[in-house]
C-alpha cells in the first residue's frame, strides 16, 4: 500500500508538483516553468530531475494531469465522454509506457452541440467535487478559460474561451501592444472594459476601439491594458448570460480570481473563489487506490 503520491499538473508552459501523504497532508511542493514546451520532448528526464529535486523516493507513484497527456505531450491519452463522472477518473488512469508507477489523467470531450475539450481542469474539478461542489457553474480562468456546469458530480456543459491567450497575444505584438506595455492595473479602466463588453459589439471592432479611444484622447494609454483585460473577460460573462445564471464558483490564482469576482459582481453574479492548490490536493486523495 502506497503511503505517498506525487501529483503533477503539467501544462503547456508551467508545471506544479505536490508530494502528498495518504492522510492528505502536502509533504512537499514545487512549481517551475518546465511545461510541455520547455522540456523538448524529454519528459522522462524532466520527471527524473523533478523527483530528485523534491527528494521523492523510488517507488512513489506519479499521477500527472494537463497537456502532458495531449498529442504533443508525453503520451496521448484519449478524452473521456462526459457520461463518466468526475469520481470515475481514477478508474481511467492511463499508464505511461516504459514508466512503472506513472499515470496520466484523461481529459473530457463534449460532443453534443459545440465540440469542446479540456485537459487538466478535470482534476481540479474532481477536487472541487470532493470538497462538496456537485452542482452549478464553475469557472476556471487561465490561458483557455473554462466554464463548466456540474450536475451531480458530472460535467454537464463545457464552454471554453481563449481569453488569456488572446490577452497575451495582443500584449506581445500588433496594434495594441505598445499601448498595453508597462501599464499598471487600473480598476476603473477594467470596469470600463467590462461595460464595453456589454455593448455586444463584434470583438474585433471593440478591440480596435481601444486604439481609437487612446489616439482620440478619450482614454489614457496607461489604461489600455486594464481596459483590454476587462473587455476580454467581460466578453465571457456576456456570452455566459446565455447559458449561466445565479452564483458561480471560481478556481484560479488569487489575481485571476479577483478579476473574475469583480467581473461577476459587475454582471450581478454572486461568486466564490477556491484555491487551485487546495482543490488539486483534494483530487489526489482519490488516486491512491488506483496506482
Amino acid at each position: 500500500m502506497h503511503t505517498q503520491l506525487l501529483g503533477i499538473d503539467w501544462g503547456t508552459s508551467n508545471r506544479r508538483a505536490y508530494l502528498v501523504g495518504r492522510d492528505g497532508k502536502c509533504l512537499a511542493r514545487h512549481a517551475d516553468d518546465q511545461g510541455m514546451l520547455a522540456v523538448g520532448g524529454d519528459f522522462a528526464g524532466s520527471l527524473a530531475a523533478l523527483r530528485a529535486r523534491m527528494a521523492v523516493a523510488d517507488g512513489v507513484p506519479v499521477v500527472m494531469s494537463g497537456m502532458v497527456g495531449s498529442a504533443s505531450g508525453w503520451q496521448e491519452v484519449p478524452y473521456l465522454d462526459t457520461r463518466v463522472p468526475l469520481t470515475g477518473l481514477p478508474a481511467h488512469l492511463a499508464p505511461v509506457q516504459g514508466q512503472a508507477g506513472c499515470f496520466i489523467v484523461p481529459g473530457y470531450c463534449t460532443r453534443d452541440g459545440a465540440v469542446d475539450v479540456m485537459r487538466g481542469e478535470e482534476t481540479q474539478l474532481l477536487g472541487a467535487v470532493g470538497r462538496g461542489l456537485l452542482d452549478g457553474w464553475v469557472v476556471l480562468p487561465g490561458t483557455h478559460s473554462k466554464w463548466v456546469y456540474l450536475r451531480g458530480g458530472k460535467v454537464d456543459q463545457l464552454v471554453t474561451y481563449m481569453t488569456g491567450e488572446l490577452f497575451s497575444m495582443l500584449a506581445a505584438g500588433g496594434t495594441l501592444a505598445a499601448l498595453m506595455a508597462g501599464a499598471l492595473d487600473d480598476d476603473s479602466a477594467f470596469g470600463a472594459g467590462l461595460q464595453e463588453a456589454r455593448r455586444a459589439r463584434p470583438l474585433s471592432n471593440a478591440l480596435f476601439g481601444v486604439r481609437a479611444r487612446v489616439v482620440s484622447k478619450t482614454m489614457a494609454a496607461a489604461q489600455a491594458r486594464s481596459f483590454v483585460s476587462g473587455l476580454l473577460i467581460g466578453t465571457e460573462f456576456v456570452a455566459a448570460q446565455g447559458h449561466a445564471d445565479g452564483a458561480i464558483d471560481i478556481i484560479g490564482s488569487p489575481l485571476l480570481a479577483a478579476r473574475y469576482r469583480s467581473a461577476a459582481a459587475h454582471f450581478g453574479m454572486p461568486a466564490r473563489a477556491h484555491d487551485p492548490d487546495e482543490v488539486y490536493l483534494a483530487a489526489l486523495a482519490y488516486f491512491f487506490e488506483s496506482v
